[in-house]
């Protein structure tokens, strides 16, 4: 099904000249991935408490803008393991755990905003998990790793990041909150919906190649 992730050659395409200024430099892709998750976990934690504390304002704009970034420190992590013969399996284990604890953080972190319920939240996070190690579980019976969508890593952030400049936007054209809850909750459904169709197309297709 179609997903974000199969725009991912073209972006790295244009990701290879940083890679290799990086490479040069001594960086690997260990340090890049750590990094990535580090910076994941205080933006999390800032928006997290501040906005307990605070009305909606441009600082959530770091929400959106940190998901494009970290879009792109996930391919070039990648990029720096194949090209620069720096794959490893400490680099596997942290790839796939950083991935899961970074995601979880950010998703979650929405919960400072009292008009997302908290339980939905909270289960998209959940099925965000199971789909990820659907996908990873994929090689336990001779499979390469499972990307498909319709609800992978990239289209998670994508609508995350667009629940946030809702959240953000929104108040500036109308200030009825329950309808900012309604749109914010039904995308966060539609996500969850998504995500369980993401879990079986995994299952399916690891199958499917396997028999």
């Amino acid at each position: 099904m179609p997903s974000i992730y199969q725009l991912k050659p073209a972006f790295q395409n244009l990701l290879r000249p940083l890679v290799q200024w990086l490479f040069k430099r001594g960086v690997t892709a260990n340090q890049v991935t750590l990094f990535a998750m580090f910076i994941s976990l205080g933006l999390s934690i800032f928006l997290y408490v501040y906005y307990l504390n605070h009305p909606v304002n441009w600082w959530l704009l770091l929400f959106p803008l940190w998901m494009l970034i970290r879009m792109a420190f996930n391919a070039i992590d990648g990029m720096l393991a194949r090209e620069f013969n720096q794959q490893s399996n400490l680099g596997a284990f942290y790839n796939e755990l950083s991935d899961v604890v970074a995601d979880t953080a950010l998703y979650v972190c929405l919960i400072a905003f009292g008009f997302i319920h908290a339980k939905l939240l909270l289960l998209v996070a959940f099925l965000a998990i199971l789909s990820e190690y659907t996908g990873v579980m994929a090689p336990l019976i001779g499979q390469q790793r499972r990307y498909d969508g319709p609800m992978g890593k990239s289209d998670r952030a994508f609508w995350f990041s667009l629940i946030t400049m809702l959240i953000m936007v929104f108040p500036l054209f109308n200030t009825n909150l329950q309808l900012l809850s309604l749109i914010c909750n039904g995308i966060l459904s539609l996500m969850g919906v998504l995500l369980a169709l993401t879990i079986y197309n995994r299952i399916k297709n690891s199958l499917k190649t396997a028999s």
